[in-house]
């Protein structure tokens, strides 16, 4: 069961729980699954190195996307690694339209910016986590041992983006406010249909 793995407070966070049928897509293709967690992971770590180089001015930050970033990159690494145990050739896939579609609502100046931003991180390492339990009943043994190291890394990135979105806001900024509008977003991305599957995606047409 996935609330036996993932924190409550990640669960309740999101708005809704992956679908059925995107873990059976994912069943069923699993080289497509491993080389887009690979580029996620990249992705990740490029977003926390873009942090870093942007609000230089804000140790907090610094601390926890300096770390966030090693941490990403390992990640990358094994699961490169896995694909090349496999056989899995690490070819180019196009992206999801899931985080796009988050940052899509990010607003434009700051420091509403920076608090969007570091929102859409929570949400996506939180259903990043949720699909990690989801999934560790449906794979095979090594690739679900794995998948089980992942949860307590992504559920504390989770934390961290979500505590540095809080620590920042400003005083007119409502953060759970801002929080219930991605949530309908996000929503929205994992329950409609996408034609490719991916990581994030929805569920296939």
């Amino acid at each position: 069961m996935v609330s036996d793995q993932v924190p409550k407070v990640l669960l309740d966070f999101l708005p809704c729980r992956t679908p059925a049928a995107w873990i059976e897509a994912a069943a069923a293709h699993n080289e497509i699954l491993l080389i887009d967690h690979a580029q996620c992971e990249k992705k990740a770590a490029s977003t926390a190195m873009h942090l870093l180089f942007r609000y230089v001015e804000k140790p907090g930050l610094l601390s926890k996307m300096s770390q966030l970033a090693r941490e990403e990159l390992l990640h990358f690494e094994q699961v490169v690694g896995l694909m090349a145990a496999r056989g899995i050739d690490y070819s180019h896939l196009s992206a999801s339209r899931y985080a796009e579609g988050l940052r899509a609502h990010v607003r434009k100046n700051e420091p509403g910016r920076l608090i969007d931003i570091l929102i859409v991180g929570a949400f996506i390492e939180a259903r990043s986590c949720e699909r990690f339990a989801s999934l560790i009943p449906h794979l095979d043994d090594e690739l679900a041992r794995y998948y089980r190291t992942l949860l307590k890394s992504e559920a504390r990135h989770f934390e961290d983006y979500l505590g540095l979105a809080r620590d920042y806001a400003g005083s007119d900024d409502n953060v759970d406010e801002r929080i219930a509008a991605f949530r309908e977003h996000e929503r929205e991305l994992i329950e409609s249909t996408d034609t490719h599957f991916r990581f994030h995606s929805g569920v296939l047409t």
